[in-house]
């Protein structure tokens, strides 16, 4: 039985039975074309790992598949489990952005092992605390959940560790060590991988390989248009391309897309904006702090140079382009009206489906970088030939179980299941799910292409995704205890220099002074003792 709150608690039957039959509508769809495309990568993903037996006399056809695929956790070794009589609680976001995925598994969950499963969906701004309060209180809630995986600085001393038998699995053992970092804390993994999100450019292919645009690009600047390597070319890019219908549609275009509302994920495009000038290569013990003294670094030069870019480009945003949010940039670029944009992959997706006007027409870049890094060893700016770039592996969805939870079991065969070979090939494909690569066999291009995608967009997708595994200069999201009120802090800051209302240095000045307060209230040694974990990572620790 399968029961999800928020979403269809007080609908009627016949609501149900609609939300039912377009979820396995859905599914159906994307299965029959992942079934006509390469499975190259699929089997990629279960090479040297042992799996689960298939039989070939059953048929899951209902679940719009035609065939189950190998894994430890595919449909016949789900079914074979029996958890009738018992009850599974998870806590999830909103639908549709991990929301559904997670109720469309848990009705096949449901389906094939007699289990109850009780689905809870829950706005992003309100999942923290509805998780955090049980917690809190010992109240044993739920024991699956799904939230945003920069929060393990607060939940990781209620999540229960990932048992030896789902560590060795196949869909884990494909799972790329950048995501199995992001699972991990103190060494151990805690959550389970199902997701796997970073920051990269996206760009308009035919504006930028137009003759014509080409000539008047150059005319404008006295250099060749070319993708931005640093964020002072795609500034000027953007400047050019704002302002006028350059593709030829009837409707204005602009330069940029970029995420600048305040309270809606502002502060992860900025992070993006000053990581190349702000995170040095040579240069050790901290990005956001300095692990020593747990100093905030945030105001230091090359956030300010980030801050400054960042004010700068607001002249190549679309109308309104200073208030949006991130579902706003996904359908400014991904319905065609920005040259570029950057963040998490649901823009470049959203152009990327059969029925959009730019289909086949993006591409897929590394972040812009920066020819000159601050080095707050030397307290100096150290020049480079090539641009330095620093790859931000930004925070995405996870999911873990409750260390309270009395079915552990079920709840581990259930993510595991959530994240099997099949779900997750099929997840992928739908861009407003929110699940992006996360697994080697996701960066097979075959697999794309297979889509109907391009094959230089797909080459393009899966070498930029998979470059940034290779990257050791990595930045990623500030994971410690109260994570929220420093992010709060830097979007406030961030805010009023984009609005004007002060400079980039003073904004970020009043910004490192709160941050310096937070750690007194929360306590330099705890903070410390976790951000170790985020700092081994860019460090290339392990």
């Amino acid at each position: 039985m399968w029961r999800s709150e928020a979403f269809i608690m007080g609908k009627s039957r016949a609501v149900r039975s609609l939300y039912h039959d377009a979820i396995i509508q859905t599914w159906e769809e994307t299965m029959k074309k992942q079934f006509t495309g390469s499975l190259s990568a699929i089997a990629l993903a279960v090479t040297g790992v042992l799996t689960a037996p298939m039989a070939q006399a059953q048929d899951y056809s209902r679940f719009g598949i035609d065939s189950d695929l190998p894994g430890t956790c595919n449909f016949a070794a789900t079914d074979a489990k029996d958890y009738s009589g018992r009850t599974l609680n998870i806590i999830t976001h909103a639908i549709p952005v991990i929301g559904e995925p997670t109720a469309l598994h848990a009705e096949q969950f449901a389906e094939l092992t007699g289990a109850e499963v009780n689905v809870v969906h829950v706005p992003f701004g309100d999942l923290f605390q509805r998780i955090m309060i049980p917690f809190q209180s010992g109240q044993n809630a739920y024991d699956v959940l799904f939230y945003g995986s920069l929060w393990i600085g607060d939940f990781n001393r209620f999540l229960a560790p990932v048992p030896d038998a789902f560590l060795n699995s196949s869909g884990m053992s494909d799972v790329t060590d950048s995501f199995k970092g992001v699972a991990t804390w103190n060494g151990q993994m805690i959550q389970y991988p199902m997701d796997g999100d970073r920051h990269y450019l996206k760009y308009r292919t035919d504006a930028f390989e137009n003759a014509e645009l080409q000539a008047r690009f150059k005319d404008a600047t006295g250099r060749d248009l070319a993708v931005p390597e640093t964020w002072e070319e795609y500034n000027e890019v953007a400047a050019f391309f704002s302002g006028f219908d350059w593709d030829g549609d009837g409707e204005v275009n602009y330069g940029s897309a970029e995420v600048a509302k305040r309270d809606d994920l502002m502060f992860s495009a900025f992070i993006s904006r000053a990581a190349p000038y702000a995170k040095h290569p040579d240069v050790t013990g901290g990005f956001f702090f300095d692990l020593e003294t747990m100093e905030p670094l945030i105001n230091t030069p090359g956030f300010v140079r980030g801050l400054e870019l960042f004010v700068d480009a607001q002249k190549s945003f679309p109308p309104g382009g200073t208030n949006f949010g991130l579902g706003d940039e996904i359908f400014s670029f991904g319905g065609g009206q920005t040259l570029m944009s950057y963040s998490w992959d649901d823009a470049f997706i959203q152009a990327q489906q059969e029925d959009s006007r730019i289909r086949d027409m993006v591409g897929a870049a590394p972040l812009p970088g920066a020819r000159e890094v601050w080095n707050r060893d030397s307290g100096q700016w150290d020049n480079f030939d090539e641009p330095s770039l620093a790859p931000y592996m930004t925070w995405g969805w996870s999911s873990a179980v409750s260390d309270m939870s009395e079915e552990k079991e079920m709840a581990f065969d259930y993510l595991c299941f959530f994240s099997n070979e099949a779900n997750t090939f099929h997840d992928l494909q739908i861009g407003r799910f929110g699940v992006n690569p996360y697994r080697d066999s996701h960066f097979d291009s075959g697999f794309w292409q297979g889509l109907g995608w391009d094959a230089s967009v797909a080459d393009s997708y899966v070498k930029t995704l998979s470059e940034m595994e290779l990257s050791e200069n990595r930045v990623y999201d500030l994971r410690i205890p109260g994570v929220g009120q420093f992010m709060s802090s830097m979007a406030n800051g961030v805010a009023e220099a984009l609005a004007g209302q002060k400079s980039a240095q003073d904004a970020l000045d009043d910004v490192a002074k709160e941050w310096a307060g937070i750690v007194d209230r929360i306590g330099e040694d705890r903070l410390r003792d976790a951000y170790a974990n985020v700092v081994r990572l860019e460090d290339n620790e392990g």
